[in-house]
């Protein structure tokens, strides 16, 4: 179904920022209230990666000397047994990934990242 513009609602012009085409649709007091985009250029928005890093995550990297894996558990409120548990791993496997000493293979931090909820790249920096 199409959203056309009701009583309340006029259609603005059309605007092309550098690969992005949008229509605005304003409420009668000339709020934008809807953005409106082409399929594809919702569907390459949407499909875009959150690859930031919480300010509290570094601070606890920096700051409290953790590892990103540790600092990202503890930032989410994870146990190490939770986030063993999500990998199929021990308790004592997890911790010893998350010791200053390690240097876990990519794979491995990938099934962290996944057991996370966060990107690879998050735990990169």
């Amino acid at each position: 179904m199409m959203n056309t513009p009701t009583d309340q609602q006029t259609a603005d012009t059309t605007y092309t920022e550098p690969q992005l085409s949008y229509q605005t649709i304003k409420d009668a007091s000339g709020a934008i209230q809807y953005v409106v985009v082409p399929y594809a250029d919702f569907l390459r928005l949407s499909s875009r990666v959150e690859t930031a890093v919480p300010n509290e995550v570094v601070e606890r990297v920096i700051m409290g000397k953790l590892t990103p894996i540790r600092a990202w558990r503890e930032h989410l409120g994870l146990t190490q047994s939770e986030v063993a548990a999500r990998m199929e791993i021990s308790q004592a496997a997890l911790a010893q990934i998350e010791s200053p000493e390690a240097r876990p293979r990519k794979s491995t931090l990938r099934r962290v990242a996944q057991a996370l909820g966060i990107q690879l790249e998050q735990l990169d920096f």
